[in-house]
């Protein structure tokens, strides 16, 4: 038996993101610990019952529908499988590492114990009078397995190799007689590890020529085994992005109609954003002469729609169904968003309150900024404090700008000019900050230019904003391959609100 030697083996999804995503298969399938789109759409399954707590601006669910547990099952399953191929077409990054359990916990005392009796058992067998070689024979047979399942249609003479030199048949007779040689066997098989592995493993492939002991020898076989496996499925996972990214649209269009076919009411916050995003349109077409019913055009309102996501309250408000894969992603790139606004507001102030005497100096630019984004990089951990941030930066930044035009020949700034300075970058903690307002409506200004014209055209640059110019487009890009992806995806879902929506006389000013 050998579920002592290692428990199933559970893996991560890499990056960082939060993104979760579970594999499911056989003996050598991974599955995944980490993120929550899926557990988050699996959360919004519900079997349409009204609540009486929902307020006012909540959708109200459709009518009743039981639904069975397995329904909710191959539901479940669907969900993980769309956000398994969406994870892998959307992250370039992406990839399956091991995920071990924590240190000092109950799950890894256990899987130490399990494997270290395995082991040990092991070992006593092979040191029996005579030797008893039928476990040894059963872990040769599944490093055989193993090997096999790294080769390529191609590999024919390293198949029949490995055929020919692990015959089980042989082997076992070999052992019947008291003669088997597992010394040998082992080497072949690092032999074979060595030509199948990837690069990287070479040096712990060097490791395992010097291991002379046995059953150390073949722990350590089978702990490298298990990194090639993940190292496959990586490989595995980059050979066929370009054919997913192909078929993704239609696939996760398809999975998600499949999940909207057993839950109607799926699409409830996503109608609930379009629609709140077309109120605000309206309201602000219906008070600002500039805008016109080009506002109100489909394409603007679903680009107004993506922007305001990037001003999500997430733990109030729940989020649209169809981007709830992206969730994560969408908050990362709001937090990005946030520093940026602080940091180009902290330079404007500083270059609009110091003069022109500090507009030409070299390098002055960049040394502030990289002042600011230190005091600023940990702005959204739960231990930081925006307003002792703000005005530490202040003060940083009027030393560095005394001892600059100092260096330069210009007089250091005056007691009044920096406390001015200081007390201007302090005041824009507040939300309705003039300057933070201003430097938020440019970059949003600017990512909504970004969306209508494309990734081929650059939008100018709104002033104020040339210090974060290479964070904003970087930002941008990003955003924008999200958006556009999700167009794709769901745009007849969008399509079918809007309709919805104006056969409602919800909205009867949107041209169609």
């Amino acid at each position: 038996m050998l579920f002592g030697r290692h428990l199933p083996i559970r893996v991560a999804i890499m990056p960082n993101e939060t993104d979760h995503v579970e594999g499911g298969g056989g003996k050598e399938s991974e599955e995944s610990t980490q993120d929550t789109p899926k557990q988050t759409v699996r959360k919004r399954v519900r079997t349409n019952t009204p609540s009486p707590h929902r307020g006012s601006n909540t959708p109200q669910a459709s009518p009743p529908r039981f639904v069975s547990v397995e329904e909710l099952m191959e539901t479940a399953k669907g969900v993980n499988n769309m956000a398994l191929a969406h994870e892998i077409v959307v992250n370039q990054t992406f990839q399956v590492k091991p995920s071990e359990f924590p240190e000092g916990s109950l799950e890894r005392r256990v899987k130490e114990m399990m494997q270290k009796a395995f082991w040990d058992c092991l070992e006593a067998q092979l040191k029996e009078d005579p030797p008893q070689y039928m476990q040894a024979i059963k872990l040769l047979a599944e490093m055989k397995e193993t090997l096999l399942s790294f080769l390529l249609p191609g590999h024919g003479h390293l198949r029949s190799r490995i055929q020919e030199v692990l015959d089980l048949a042989l082997i076992q007779q070999q052992a019947e007689k008291g003669a088997p040689d597992i010394g040998s066997l082992s080497q072949f098989i690092i032999e074979m590890m060595g030509s199948l592995c990837a690069p990287c493993r070479d040096e712990e492939i060097s490791k395992l020529k010097e291991i002379t002991d046995f059953v150390p020898l073949l722990k350590a076989i089978f702990s490298l085994l298990d990194l090639m496996k993940l190292d496959m499925a990586n490989f595995a996972v980059n050979s066929i992005r370009p054919h997913l990214m192909q078929q993704s649209v239609e696939y996760e269009r398809n999975k998600f109609q499949g999940f909207l076919d057993k839950q109607p009411n799926a699409l409830d916050y996503t109608e609930k954003w379009i629609k709140d995003t077309l109120k605000d349109l309206r309201e602000v077409s219906s008070t600002t002469a500039s805008s016109g019913p080009s506002s109100l055009l489909p394409a603007s309102v679903h680009n107004q729609a993506y922007l305001r996501l990037l001003k999500w309250n997430h733990l109030a408000e729940p989020f649209p169904e169809t981007m709830l894969m992206d969730q994560a992603r969408f908050q990362e790139m709001q937090q990005i968003l946030e520093q940026l606004v602080m940091l180009s507001s902290v330079l404007l102030i500083v270059y609009t309150t110091t003069g022109e005497a500090i507009s030409g100096l070299p390098g002055l630019m960049e040394t502030l900024k990289i002042t600011v984004q230190a005091m600023l990089a940990d702005m959204h951990t739960p231990s930081f404090s925006l307003q002792e941030a703000l005005a530490t930066t202040g003060e940083k930044l009027c030393v560095e700008l005394s001892q600059c035009l100092s260096q330069h020949g210009y007089a250091t700034l005056s007691t009044d000019r920096k406390n001015t300075l200081m007390g201007q970058i302090s005041a824009i903690i507040q939300s309705d900050n003039t300057v933070r307002k201003l430097m938020d409506s440019r970059i949003q200004t600017y990512l909504l230019a970004f969306l209508e014209s494309g990734q081929h055209k650059n939008p100018p640059l709104p002033g104020g904003l040339a210090p974060v110019n290479k964070e904003l487009k970087e930002l941008a890009i990003r955003f924008s391959h999200l958006i556009n992806f999700n167009k794709l995806v769901f745009s007849p879902f969008y399509q079918k609100i809007l309709r919805k929506c104006l056969a409602s006389g919800e909205c009867s000013d949107t041209e169609t």
